[in-house]
């Protein structure tokens, strides 16, 4: 264990918590909540700032479906941010104290919130937001070769030099739980899991995906998220913008359970999909309605099943993706196998590794902030072994299409999609993108027959965790306000501006 020692310049008033933004705002774990801030004090004589402290453990919760505990997804980020920027800009005079628990999993899921906060709000790179927490985390290095460049570019002009080092580890037992090490984030599964997705490459998730503008921060509809990603409402989510939504394969006919488990027909998406330019919806896995409702709608229909729980076959994948890179730039696709979490994550994962030449670790921490469950068991590992070879199928791609000056569209692999003219019973063929074929990862080898099985127990796992988790829903922000805008960095600065964006407010 590497000795820490504190900053001689260091003003951190609060004993034991780590400083996010200079006499401003700090973030701490307590075994229990505090009867009065002066216990946090370092020096009580000359305390005369007001110290306020909030906690998000009870109304922000990870409903797990199985042994997974986060991360908290998109809507709680944002009602977080709303709460936050609010308690600055009404106390622009006080110092704020951000605590959780000392449990893990509430101490992982609190410190991913100030730290996407300050990814998002404050405009640090993830090495900047983890100032503080990261000399016990053995998962935050630096790219080979120095800086990387997307982060670099999203770094904030403040620099970590003028915040305090954490405390010294252990300062107390206030300190020692603070910054002890996080156990990485479980799959949505009742297994052992051994792929470890960290905290960090959470971060690295949302910034590549802010700087591809997979979401839009300013003017996130908040109430939408949270409406669509109800069971009976759709039980869907954008991954990308106007691009790529995931959800749960549809029925027959819809159907509401003495229980009141809700399945949806067809019939159901297809006006929301066609209102959002949805050209292509990919069917992962065994047929459970008629793919003539969408086509007759408009809407081509892909149909490629493979085992539940499994990784997809080269040749399946391959048809996915050319798929998708077929639907213009200015539609959109909508994939789902059973539950729309495994078999769609995976092959939504491979998409966007391939185009926007992201890692395994940050679409799979996308897609779970996104869509919380995505990607389970030895599809984790698929996706990471399948990097370098979508990296360089993508880089192939990007290099003929330069050289040729064809579209996307133009450059996709062979694959036939049920096409959406009602008289054409005939499937359409496209050509070939890729000059290779390049040979299965070792994990699909190894992972061929699946977990059956598997989607049923995360369908009654979502159904059971939202009419049990809805009364602890966060009140919706009223659509009349406006978001508060982060305080900013420099910590001699205490004024707080009102941003001017719609569609967001305060946590009420």
């Amino acid at each position: 264990m590497p000795a820490v020692t504190t900053s001689s310049s260091s003003k951190n008033p609060l004993r034991g918590a780590v400083e996010i933004i200079p006499d401003r705002l700090y973030y701490c774990a307590l075994k229990s909540p505090p009867t009065s801030h002066k216990i946090l004090l370092r020096n009580r004589k000359n305390q005369k700032v007001p110290t306020i402290l909030f906690n998000i453990d009870g109304e922000l919760v990870y409903w797990n479906f199985f042994l997974d505990f986060g991360p908290l997804n998109l809507g709680q980020l944002y009602r977080f941010t709303c709460h936050l920027n609010q308690l600055l800009a009404d106390h622009p005079q006080a110092t704020i104290l951000f605590y959780s628990s000392t449990a893990p999993d509430k101490r992982a899921n609190a410190i991913f919130l100030i730290s996407a906060w300050q990814v998002l709000e404050l405009k640090r790179s993830p090495s900047q937001a983890y100032f503080g927490f990261s000399y016990y985390q053995e998962n935050v290095v630096d790219y080979e070769g120095g800086k990387n460049p997307d982060e670099e570019a999203a770094t904030s002009v403040a620099s970590s030099k003028s915040r305090s080092t954490p405390p010294p580890f252990p300062l107390s037992p206030i300190g020692a739980a603070t910054i002890a090490p996080l156990p990485p984030f479980h799959d949505a599964s009742p297994c052992a899991c051994t792929y470890e997705l960290t905290l960090f490459h959470c971060l690295q998730g949302i910034i590549k995906a802010r700087q591809f503008n997979f979401f839009d921060w300013d003017n996130f509809n908040v109430e939408e998220y949270e409406h669509y990603e109800q069971v009976e409402n759709g039980d869907l989510n954008w991954i990308v913008q106007n691009r790529i939504i995931a959800f749960a394969g549809p029925s027959y006919q819809k159907n509401v359970s003495p229980e009141g488990y809700c399945t949806l027909a067809p019939s159901d998406y297809i006006p929301y999909f066609k209102q959002h330019d949805v050209a292509l919806v990919v069917r992962l896995n065994k047929k459970n309605y008629e793919e003539r409702d969408f086509i007759n709608a408009g809407i081509q229909h892909l149909d490629q099943f493979y085992l539940d729980g499994s990784c997809p076959p080269m040749r399946i994948l391959q048809r996915v993706l050319g798929a998708f890179e077929a639907v213009p730039q200015n539609k959109a696709f909508a994939v789902h196998c059973k539950a729309g979490l495994g078999r769609t994550g995976t092959c939504i994962g491979a998409y966007l590794m391939k185009h926007f030449r992201m890692t395994a670790p940050e679409v799979i921490s996308w897609m779970r902030i996104c869509r919380p469950g995505c990607v389970i068991g030895p599809q984790q590992q698929f996706l990471q072994d399948l990097e370098p070879i979508m990296w360089q199928e993508g880089d192939m791609e990007r290099s003929l299409q330069n050289s040729t000056q064809l579209s996307p569209s133009q450059l996709v692999a062979t694959t036939e999609i049920q096409g959406s003219n009602k008289n054409d019973k005939k499937k359409k063929k496209f050509s070939n993108s890729s000059p290779t074929s390049p040979d299965s990862p070792k994990s699909v080898k190894d992972s061929v027959m699946g977990r059956p099985g598997q989607a049923d127990g995360l369908l009654s796992a979502r159904r059971h965790r939202q009419s049990t988790g809805r009364a602890a829903v966060l009140t919706t922000p009223k659509s009349d306000k406006t978001r508060s805008e982060a305080v900013p960095i420099t910590p001699d600065s205490i004024s707080i501006t009102k941003s001017t964006n719609s569609n967001s407010s305060a946590w009420t």
